[in-house]
């Protein structure tokens, strides 16, 4: 009986043990099957880093960005200096590329290029602002909403549903035109204010979701308090669908406020935004094409890149969609 239980035990070591030295070794395994196993995002990193047209937007995203934080490193021309000489009969000139007629003249002789890079930054700061604000709002009272459930749900869900009867840009009008002065903060806080709503839904359905999760189960049952339970555990799961909405909203975001500028409830003078010259390039557009090609190109450009962005992301971190 002892010679078997010996033998039993010099079986199980054996099983355990590493190989002697003069063992041939095994065959190597794939380098990333050894690693660690990538999360979720390391994953969805992975498949972008392979995804050209993420990199096609990123890198337009990315010149957008440096345009808006230094223009006077892409033309040294006043954006606001008139010049009725030259009026907007002079064309485009492809002779400079950085100098001011590299557009042609508006109508007040104003350099068109100019205005273009320095208007990036007021579309870039409204686009970005009203994105991070309808983010952390509609992200906070979703994640309430769906993890909590009850009457929470209820009441939030109820006040979604009024915010979402008022039609956005009607609504945003009647509260810019409640503001005598309208800076870059106030078309912000207008677009915010009745722009969140479908951040919140997404964040909810992705909460209620992650919350019926087995992790989420097991952290509870080892005590794990609320705080715990909504930032470490279930957050960060359903952020996934929040980000892709975020990002493709905030092209949207950008329209808008072109928009406002464009019916003359957005931004104003001295502010220089891409809408407000299209408003006025569309009182040339037989004559002067130019005078609203350019400003309009550059809106549409940038909204491009910003939807492109979010359907790569989105694209990333759906695994149905690989």
């Amino acid at each position: 009986m002892p010679d078997v239980t010996k033998a039993k035990a010099d079986t199980a070591i054996d099983a355990v043990a590493p190989p002697k030295a003069d063992t041939a070794p095994a065959a190597a395994a794939p380098k990333e099957s050894t690693g660690k196993p990538r999360s979720l995002w390391g994953d969805a990193w992975y498949d972008l880093r392979h995804r050209p047209m993420f990199w096609t937007s990123a890198s337009l995203l990315a010149l957008l960005l440096l345009i808006a934080a230094f223009p006077g490193l892409f033309t040294s021309a006043d954006p606001r200096a008139g010049d009725l000489t030259n009026h907007y009969l002079a064309k485009p000139e492809l002779g400079h590329f950085f100098q001011a007629e590299w557009f042609g003249y508006d109508t007040q002789g104003r350099s068109i290029y100019a205005r273009v890079i320095y208007g990036t930054r007021a579309s870039i700061l409204v686009g970005v602002g009203v994105t991070v604000l309808i983010t952390f709002v509609g992200g906070l009272l979703g994640l309430l909403s769906g993890y909590f459930g009850g009457w929470i749900d209820s009441i939030i869900s109820r006040i979604t549903d009024i915010f979402f009867g008022l039609p956005f840009l009607l609504g945003t009008m009647v509260v810019l035109n409640a503001f005598t002065e309208r800076k870059v903060y106030v078309v912000i806080a207008a677009l915010a204010f009745l722009g969140w709503t479908s951040i919140c839904r997404v964040t909810r359905s992705s909460v209620i979701t992650a919350k019926q999760a087995d992790y989420v189960t097991a952290a509870r049952a080892l005590g794990a308090g609320t705080s715990r339970m909504l930032f470490r555990h279930v957050l960060p799961n359903a952020l996934a669908p929040t980000i892709v909405v975020a990002t493709i909203a905030l092209g949207g975001f950008i329209s808008a406020e072109a928009t406002l500028s464009y019916l003359g409830l957005g931004l104003a003078d001295p502010t220089i935004s891409w809408g407000i010259d299209i408003a006025a390039g569309s009182e040339e557009i037989r004559n002067n094409v130019h005078v609203l090609l350019f400003p309009a190109g550059m809106l549409s450009l940038t909204v491009f890149a910003f939807i492109m962005l979010g359907d790569t992301v989105r694209d990333a971190l759906d695994p149905k969609l690989r």
